[in-house]
């Protein structure tokens, strides 16, 4: 008998699940995917919001805020990239100030510190590269930016750190209530007891929801799409530059990465399928368009890849987060949910005991990790050591990121341990460059599936039918 349950492998999910093996380390997560991080987690802004979009008094406000203010430590600990680049939400016109105007005092109400507005001239001070046409904007300096599904990929393997549990390809079908908590069955038989279960599962939260009998509401997917820039196009702009927000987002930006690169996007199109990745043509010409205006001399011929990443849009307008009979479900966890999952996390703590959990903090708690990223950044006496005693780390295998076959060896071999060329990608970057795999794929190959004990064939780029090789052309 397990005393939680939590079911996405996200961002949230991984920060939930992180956060109760503080207390316990009966803890496992479900995931339905091949991976953690392959849903919103996979393919987002990356941005950490300062906080004064969201309106006032509002979970998506208080979270938002409490969460800017954790991630930078929180990022520290589990040794992920984060950077305070700041943000400017830029306008084109007195209508557009009006807005700003609007939005600096909502900010202040909800407690974001540093908020100015800028004229033109100051905008162009700190940003050369803006648009000819932005004559104002409003300034946070508290914004910043992190890498989501690397935040993710620690959050799990530092909440499996202290004992808690990973289930790959688990599909939740049922969920029934008994007397010491609740039953939680997979589709391919599979069952788990815990005395709480929290519903993370992103796109289709209301759906395990009804499961539990805790519904009443709705969630729909809500498609972005993006540009990915190569790494020397990063530099560009040094904040992220946003255009004043409407109803159905804060609209296209343009913002380094904390990798170098610069990303452009998203669109905003509701859809209803919750498995729609798709990218068009008409969204990335919509992309292209906004953020030309935006910021000026932008490379489009650098670009190296495209993706759609999907928002999770509750029926509420705002976060959907409560607790009944020992069910929590995180809901509707859309814009800024990437920046609120640290205060979310901390949050569902709070609701459990204001139920009745018993969360007694444990001695034995580590709270840090390793950076997946640590080699590129030895000294050059550092790197000959870890050569001298991990040979793998003298032979580059992605020449493009710069990523050595010691560097996916050891992914490979920390939890959550990847099964798929997608799980390398996530944790070391290999095949992200601008040759976007070309040259590396095979050998990420050959090496996942030493590791995994299957055939070369048997490797697949992202789980169940993507299979990267059909058949041998020679055989022995």
């Amino acid at each position: 008998m397990l005393d939680y349950i939590v079911i996405g492998a996200g961002v949230v999910g991984g920060l939930v699940a992180r956060e109760l093996t503080r207390y316990t380390d009966k803890v496992c997560i479900v995931e339905k995917e091949a991976d953690v991080a392959m849903g919103a987690t996979s393919a987002n802004s990356a941005i950490v919001h300062a906080g004064f979009d969201a309106k006032e008094g509002s979970l998506k406000a208080r979270l938002n805020v409490r969460g800017s203010e954790m991630m930078e430590e929180l990022a520290t600990e589990l040794g992920v990239k984060y950077k305070r680049n700041g943000s400017l939400v830029v306008g084109f016109s007195d209508e557009d100030k009006k807005t700003l105007e609007d939005l600096l005092e909502r900010g202040n109400k909800n407690g974001v510190k540093g908020l100015k507005l800028l004229d033109g001239g100051e905008v162009r001070a700190l940003e050369p590269n803006i648009g000819e046409g932005v004559s104002c904007a409003l300034y946070a300096p508290t914004g910043a930016i992190v890498c989501p599904y690397e935040l993710c990929i620690a959050a799990v393997g530092s909440a499996m750190d202290n004992g808690a549990r990973l289930e790959h390809g688990f599909e939740v079908k049922k969920i029934e209530k008994i007397d010491t908590g609740y039953r939680v069955f997979a589709k391919d038989g599979r069952m788990l007891e815990a005395a709480y279960v929290i519903n993370c599962a992103g796109a289709y939260s209301d759906e395990v929801a009804e499961m539990a009998g805790k519904g009443g509401f709705s969630v729909h997917p809500r498609r972005g799409e993006y540009m990915l820039l190569d790494r020397e196009c990063g530099s560009l702009v040094r904040s992220t530059v946003f255009r004043c927000p409407s109803k159905m987002g804060k609209g296209v930006l343009v913002t380094p990465t904390v990798d170098g690169n610069l990303l452009l996007g998203p669109t905003a199109e509701d859809i209803s399928d919750k498995d729609d990745t798709s990218t068009t043509v008409e969204g990335l010409a919509r992309v292209r368009a906004l953020a030309s205006e935006q910021v000026s001399g932008i490379g489009f011929g650098k670009v190296i890849t495209s993706f759609t990443g999907l928002r999770s849009v509750g029926s509420t307008g705002d976060f959907i987060i409560s607790c009944e009979d020992g069910f929590v479900s995180c809901a509707g966890i859309e814009s800024p949910g990437l920046s609120a999952s640290p205060a979310i996390a901390k949050y569902v703590v709070e609701l459990l005991v204001a139920s009745g959990a018993r969360l007694d903090e444990r001695e034995d708690f580590i709270p840090t990790r390793r950076a997946m990223h640590f080699f590129s950044e030895l000294s050059v006496e550092e790197k000959n050591a870890l050569i001298k005693e991990q040979p793998e780390y003298a032979h580059m295998i992605c020449r493009c990121e710069g990523i050595s076959e010691g560097e996916i060896l050891n992914a490979i071999r920390t939890e959550p341990r990847p099964r798929t060329l997608d799980g390398v990608k996530r944790r070391t970057r290999a095949s992200m460059g601008r040759c976007q795999g070309g040259f590396c794929t095979p050998y990420i190959v050959e090496l996942l599936a030493a590791e995994l004990g299957v055939d070369y064939t048997e490797v697949t780029k992202s789980g169940g039918g993507s299979y990267i090789n059909v058949g041998r052309t020679k055989e022995a």
